[in-house]
């Protein structure tokens, strides 16, 4: 997890622990999920369910729960939802991070509400191939995820 990754906001910059999440002691798992988050590359995404399925533990949720809370540590834009909708609330800063490492998108339609694009998840999607040792985080990042 690099701090320089990050570009001090987005998930992850408010914890109800009082302190930033940073400085909180970070639950096994979450560091779990965050590790698989550093891994992915710049351009491309894994949804939270991919992330669970790689690490062969939890689920969605709890993935969205430990980026939610510790996220801001690693490049959190790269952790998606399936529909390749942009986290409500954080739409633009990922969409610069996205334009910036030439992650695929769908551009909106006008009619669309505020004309956010999507990601291209067909295109953006990362199985997780090419990854030698992911530190324990799993043989599972060898199948593809569809």
């Amino acid at each position: 997890m690099s701090q320089d990754q990050t570009d001090g906001g987005g998930p992850g910059t408010a914890h109800s622990g009082g302190g930033p999440p940073e400085y909180a002691e970070l639950p096994a798992y979450a560091e779990r999920v965050l590790d698989v988050a550093d891994l992915i590359p710049p351009g491309r995404v894994m949804t939270y369910g991919d992330v669970a399925e790689w690490l062969g533990d939890g689920g969605p949720r709890q993935v969205g729960r430990a980026m939610a809370l510790y996220g801001s540590a690693v490049p959190w834009w790269r952790v998606v939802r399936s529909d390749g909708t942009l986290l409500p609330s954080h739409e633009l800063r990922a969409l610069e991070h996205y334009r910036a490492e030439g992650t695929p998108l769908r551009e909106a339609s006008r009619q669309a509400e505020g004309h956010i694009p999507k990601l291209d998840m067909r295109r953006a999607r990362w199985d997780g191939r090419g990854v030698e040792d992911a530190g324990g985080a799993g043989g599972e990042g060898e199948e593809a995820h569809t």
